[in-house]
């Protein structure tokens, strides 16, 4: 134990936050710029990194900078102990958004930053001027790595599954909405307010982040197809929600959309409601209970919720907690 302690008091503390900004920068010049210090200030904390680590963490590769297999590794382990140390010294201690230079990171679908990412950024420069935010695309995995991710950062926004009713897993409900089955306004197969199943089982879809080999998978409208009961015709697979709607403007393909989406995209498109009852669904932000008394955190947390039922009105009543 002595001797733990004596190389945690040996530590330069402050390297970790350099640490931090060049593996996510891959750029020393950068990552001067983010931590407020000299280029060579930062080329020499690099140095003694390396020295430390006995390794090169940033390997130049052609014209540009990748980590290392051992640089991979420390990336994600650095950004839970930052977040730390963070909560850790602003605990029982003031927290003054007109002067924090914290950075929040967010975890969360493209189609939700389309709908409030520009209000969310707009708010947060006006609070906190100087804080910065980090908006990370969802991907179809994020169900199964939760565990990890909802420790690294300040909030996931998705809707809820098994997998996020942890003990330690906290949400709130950002907005209300419902799927609804969307086809090109020229599209004279699909006519009606309506649309019956076989005339879905029949079509040629476009499905977001959709996988042949499961289905359904953890992807929202995955579930929400086998709950119609359908095994569509896929097309077109894409890796975005927010790209769907214009595949199927300029297609003769349907897809299952958020209403909200489809509304506010601008696009020629037909809106039709799904056969048979249900449809809604709730997006809701997720957080770790480690963060319920983190002050920046909590004012960061309401303003997302704040921010989210301004901009975007709940549609198709209620729905499930």
């Amino acid at each position: 134990m002595k001797n733990a302690t004596a190389r945690l008091a040996g530590l330069d503390l402050n390297l970790l936050v350099v640490l931090r900004e060049l593996l996510r920068q891959r750029h020393v010049t950068r990552a001067a710029d983010r931590v407020g210090v000299s280029q060579p200030a930062a080329s020499a904390a690099l140095a003694r990194l390396r020295r430390h680590f006995d390794d090169e963490l940033l390997v130049r590769r052609g014209g540009r900078y990748e980590l290392s297999p051992v640089g991979e590794q420390l990336a994600e382990q650095v950004e839970t102990v930052c977040d730390g140390i963070e909560a850790l010294f602003a605990t029982g201690g003031g927290f003054e958004p007109a002067t924090t230079r914290r950075e929040f990171r967010m975890v969360l679908p493209d189609h939700t930053i389309a709908l409030m990412g520009g209000e969310l950024a707009a708010a947060l420069h006006g609070g906190a001027p100087h804080a910065r935010l980090h908006l990370m695309l969802a991907r179809a995995a994020l169900t199964s790595t939760i565990e990890d991710t909802i420790h690294t950062v300040d909030g996931v926004v998705s809707q809820p599954t098994a997998r996020f009713r942890m003990p330690e897993m906290r949400s709130a409900r950002l907005y209300r909405d419902r799927w609804v089955c969307v086809a090109a306004a020229d599209n004279e197969r699909f006519g009606r307010d309506v649309v019956d199943l076989d005339a879905l089982a029949g079509a040629t879809w476009v499905v977001p982040y959709h996988d042949d080999t499961d289905f359904p998978s953890v992807v929202p409208v995955s579930r929400e197809l086998a709950r119609l009961g359908l095994r569509p015709r896929v097309t077109v697979r894409v890796d975005s929600f927010q790209a769907v709607p214009h595949l199927v403007a300029a297609s003769g393909h349907v897809a299952l959309v958020q209403e909200r989406l489809a509304l506010a995209c601008g696009l020629p498109l037909r809106l039709l409601d799904c056969p048979g009852p249900g449809g809604r669904f709730e997006a809701r932000l997720w957080w770790h209970a480690r963060n319920d008394d983190d002050p920046a955190h909590r004012w960061f947390r309401e303003l997302v919720v704040r921010v989210a039922r301004g901009t975007v009105p709940d549609r198709g009543g209620s729905a499930p907690g």
